[in-house]
């Protein structure tokens, strides 16, 4: 079940964070979790953008973990406006571009 939540910008526009687990395809512990951002239009645009990336049972419900402002900053700065980092929160990892989740390690 994924935790997560929304803050709706003053420009119309969202951003959406999800506590996910992390893909465990590719050797990662089942136990381990990832924190994901996404700017959107709205919610259910920022929702397809996860689904096209490959992430598929994703769903928001309710709002008990809504982004914090500097997760809200972090994404607004990042041109693709999807991105990732371990859970929970290590202030010396930087966030990913969600494409360096969801490829396999080498």
């Amino acid at each position: 079940m994924a935790g997560g939540g929304f803050t709706r910008l003053p420009g119309g526009s969202v951003v959406v964070a999800l506590s996910l687990p992390r893909p465990t395809a590719w050797g990662a512990r089942e136990t381990s979790r990832v924190r994901v951002l996404v700017h959107a239009a709205n919610r259910p645009r920022a929702l397809t953008r996860l689904k096209n990336h490959g992430l598929r049972a994703v769903h928001l419900r309710g709002n008990a973990e809504p982004p914090t402002p500097d997760e809200v900053t972090a994404v607004l700065h990042h041109p693709d406006g999807l991105l990732w980092r371990s859970v929970p929160d290590d202030a010396t990892e930087l966030w990913h571009p969600i494409a360096s989740l969801l490829r396999p390690a080498a």
